[in-house]
């Protein structure tokens, strides 16, 4: 029986699912659009959302709480500093999970693009006018 077993453990300890969490939180707070499965998207999402909404007020408590589950500077800084202010108007839902068609090679896993809603926009090139 799996009584009290609740949750997508995702094959793996659970040691190693929160260095996974932890990693893939970081890689979209950097690049703010990643690819992954389906799988570790969905269980990624609630994590990266929390820490977005506890970025809206940029405390030291808040920033404390964000390393601990974080434990990259450089992605707290950017939490902060840009995504905060950024989602400060929105009340929820910052991540979307968008499928792709073609199957990962090797196991036949469903890949999605795992992005945030409001991405930073490139800078404009410099169009040659003729």
């Amino acid at each position: 029986m799996r009584h009290r077993i609740a949750g997508n453990h995702l094959g793996r300890t659970s040691a190693h699912r929160t260095a996974m969490e932890r990693n893939m939180a970081v890689s979209l707070i950097d690049h703010e659009r990643i690819i992954t499965t389906v799988q570790k998207a969905k269980n990624v999402k609630p994590f990266v959302e929390k820490l977005i909404t506890l970025s809206k007020q940029a405390s030291v408590a808040n920033r404390r709480l964000a390393f601990a589950r974080l434990r990259s500077d450089d992605a707290v800084k950017k939490l902060f500093n840009v995504l905060g202010p950024r989602f400060s108007a929105r009340p929820g839902g910052y991540c979307r999970i968008l499928k792709l068609s073609k199957p990962r090679l090797g196991d036949n896993g469903t890949r999605v693009i795992f992005e945030l809603v409001e991405r930073t926009p490139k800078a404009v090139e410099a169009t040659p006018e003729v």
